[in-house]
């Protein structure tokens, strides 16, 4: 065995709910990985199992490559428990860029928990003792092991043939949701594909249970118009509504309780993340597009402790540490959001205005429902209000979307938006327009620049100039931080 760290950390140990889990060994078929998952408490054993299956063939269960990369997508739903258990033992072929990814996000991912889960009001937890305040690492109480590596294709890295990847820079996939920030992603590069010679893919990640509603409109028009749509199915929310059976302080009535958070888990957009890559292994595809807008990339401090406010995998340094390690790997893919400088009211009037055919099949609700052929929003959570008052800010119809009447005239009618989630300048800006407040704040209209969350650097050199031109066509005008403020600037691309 390979070992690192060491388990508990001095006072959180009223928070050890299992002594072990234990992931794997992978069962690989071409289209299909089944593995299964051991939780371990007082000699009681209790097993579930993660799947991943595709619509073509991706893996061939014989190379050690794809045994490997199998193991990592298996592997990413554990990084959620590293609080909670002793030990976690991962079976399979992992090198060393795998065992420092996976040790460093599974410290990452429990300082996170740890302050926005465990510290943090959470309605979905009860008997939690009164915990210590540590302000000092390690917060992952769990000693990760891994098996040893058994072939020297995993080992090889960028320097092996055999573990390389040879894809094409010119080919996009989108990481694709229903979602607006997706559906720009997609309707941008399909824009330019035939001006600049894209190849754009939209992949979208099946969950089994409900959430899929969400992207099932968007899905289900990509099948038809675009023979590069791919779709992934995990059972992945199954798997972690297990883990929340298994621990003893999360309410048993969990599921019943209405929330846009989850209970415990903040490393989940990597589970899409890694189950999309068998398909951008076989496509040769060189750009993963993820459509994360400008305030998902934060840093806070709860009494001491750093964090990302519980949005680190949808940072700009989350791209930049997947990419990175893709490098490491031999895996010659950039991870990046072209909607880095946008605010999130900014990104749907471009989507709005621009890809109205494309903003139709718009839904963030977690709470949607079939009817008859379409999905429909609930019109009642935090997302449906957020998203129709948007919409009217900019003088478009929600009912485009899927929300009745009734909804769009009660949203209107309470919305203060002290509930919304999204950034206080944004907030304020919607209330602006909406004519519930004297002042906004303009600069949620503009392009922002930073060296903290977006970069003009981080964009594809072939790219960015007509991807900031389009943008400029609806913004009001670019920002760029020097010197801790604000300052207007002329963007690449503008007229």
């Amino acid at each position: 065995m390979n070992k690192r760290g060491e388990a508990g950390s001095g006072g959180l140990d009223q928070l050890l709910a299992f002594d072990s889990l234990e992931i794997g060994p992978i069962q690989l078929e071409k289209k299909r990985l089944l593995c299964p998952y051991s939780l371990t408490k007082a000699g009681q054993v209790s097993r579930c199992q993660m799947i991943y299956s595709y619509e073509e063939p991706v893996f061939d269960p014989k190379e050690e490559s794809s045994q490997n990369l199998a193991g990592l997508i298996a592997a990413q739903a554990a990084l959620n428990y590293t609080l909670f258990c002793r030990r976690i033992r991962f079976r399979g072929l992992f090198d060393s860029a795998d065992r420092r990814l996976l040790a460093e996000m599974a410290e990452n991912t429990a300082r996170e928990i740890y302050v926005h889960k465990i510290l943090a009001p959470n309605r979905f937890l009860h008997g939690l003792p009164e915990l210590p305040l540590l302000t000092r690492k390690p917060y992952a109480q769990a000693q990760l092991e891994f098996d040893d590596i058994g072939g020297t294709a995993v080992a090889g890295g960028k320097d092996d043939g055999a573990g390389g990847w040879v894809t094409d820079g010119r080919r996009y996939a989108v990481l694709s949701s229903g979602g607006k920030e997706s559906l720009l992603s997609y309707g941008l590069l399909g824009e330019l594909g035939e001006e600049l010679g894209l190849e754009t893919h939209p992949i979208f990640v099946n969950e089994s249970g409900r959430h899929w509603f969400t992207a099932l409109n968007a899905y289900r028009h990509f099948r038809l118009s675009d023979g590069n749509t791919a779709r992934v199915w995990t059972n992945s929310d199954r798997v972690f509504n297990w883990f929340l059976r298994n621990l003893p302080f999360v309410r048993s009535d969990f599921a019943r309780l209405r929330s846009d958070y989850y209970p415990i888990r903040l490393w989940t957009v990597a589970v899409f993340v890694f189950g999309a890559l068998p398909l951008l292994r076989k496509r040769g595809i060189g750009h993963l597009v993820i459509g994360d807008e400008y305030d998902t990339t934060q840093k806070g401090s709860h009494r001491g402790i750093p964090h990302y406010n519980g949005l680190y995998d949808q940072s700009r340094w989350f791209d930049t540490a997947l990419s990175r390690y893709y490098r490491s790997k031999g895996w010659a893919i950039r991870q990046l959001s072209l909607l880095r400088p946008l605010s999130e009211l900014l990104v749907e009037k471009v989507l709005v205005e621009r890809y109205p055919e494309l903003q139709r099949f718009q839904m963030s609700c977690h709470a949607a429902h079939v009817d008859g052929l379409r999905v429909i929003p609930c019109g009642a959570c935090e997302k449906c209000r957020r998203i129709i008052a948007m919409l009217t800010a900019l003088k478009a119809d929600p009912r485009r979307c899927g929300f009745r009447p009734e909804q769009i005239r009660r949203t209107l009618e309470t919305m203060n938006g002290t509930d919304l989630h999204q950034e206080s300048g944004g907030v304020r800006h919607l209330m602006f327009l909406l004519g519930k407040a004297a002042h906004g704040s303009p600069e949620v209209m503009k392009l922002r620049f930073d060296p903290q969350g977006s970069r003009l650097e981080d964009y594809p050199q072939a790219l960015k100039d007509r991807l900031l031109g389009i943008f400029l066509e609806y913004a009001d005008g670019a920002l760029r931080r020097e010197q801790g403020s604000f300052r207007e600037f002329d963007a690449p691309g503008g007229s």
